[in-house]
This record gives C-alpha cells, sequence and structure tokens, in this order.
C-alpha cells in the first residue's frame, strides 16, 4: 500500500523558512519521479518543484527559483522542499506526490500517488 505523509507545514513571518518532508511508505523511491505540488484557495493546483529518480535532474516554477530546493533521501525514503524567503503568495497547501517513472513530470496529471497535504501559511 503507497502511502505519503507530508509535515513540516505551519504559520511563518515573511521572509521566513519551512522544510517540508514527505514520508513515504509501501514502497521504495528509488524508482520513482517526486513532485511537491501547491493549491491556494480559488486557484488549481501548480507544480513548484519536481525531481527525477534517476540523474537527480529537477524542475522549480519560476515563482520559486532560487528559493526553495528540492532533495530526496532514498535511504530514508523521503523527500524534503526547504523553503526560503518565503513570501505571502506562497501560502497554500502542499502537496508532494510520486510515480513510477525516471524522468522529471512536473503537471499533477502525470502522477497516480499523493499525500494528504500539509498547510503552509505565510503572513505577519
Amino acid at each position: 500500500q503507497v502511502q505519503l505523509v507530508e509535515s513540516g507545514g505551519g504559520l511563518v513571518q515573511p521572509g521566513g523558512s519551512l522544510r517540508l518532508s514527505c514520508a513515504a511508505s509501501g514502497f521504495t523511491l528509488d524508482y520513482f519521479a517526486i513532485g511537491w505540488f501547491r493549491q491556494a484557495p480559488g486557484k488549481e493546483r501548480e507544480g513548484v518543484s519536481c525531481i527525477s529518480s534517476s540523474d537527480g535532474s529537477t524542475f522549480y516554477a519560476d515563482s520559486v527559483k532560487g528559493r526553495f530546493t528540492i532533495s530526496r533521501d532514498n535511504a530514508k525514503n523521503t523527500v524534503y522542499l526547504q523553503m526560503n524567503s518565503l513570501e505571502p503568495e506562497d501560502t497554500a497547501v502542499y502537496y508532494c506526490a510520486v510515480d513510477y517513472g525516471v524522468k522529471v513530470k512536473t503537471t499533477p496529471q502525470e502522477y497516480g500517488y499523493w499525500g494528504q497535504g500539509t498547510q503552509v501559511i505565510v503572513s505577519s
């Protein structure tokens, strides 16, 4: 049974940092592409950052480039999203997603397994 559990969300002031974690169980991440997505109220789910299962290729949305970093620790079966210099516009529910394959997958439709999400609120 594939299960993804996100953690690390919360309330942070503008300019602050958070690290989101996504712990996988029921399978090993080694052969799965991984993505972080977010959805703000009234908006569509958007890709934030993705990483391949093979060579570590990554994708970042323009809005988070230089501020967010995705990483994976296959030994811990966990994926991380380090978020720095947070802005109010980053407020959303953040989801991790995985799907079998080696290449970077950047759209929600490419992912078959999703976590339950973790809320991030950036506000003073």
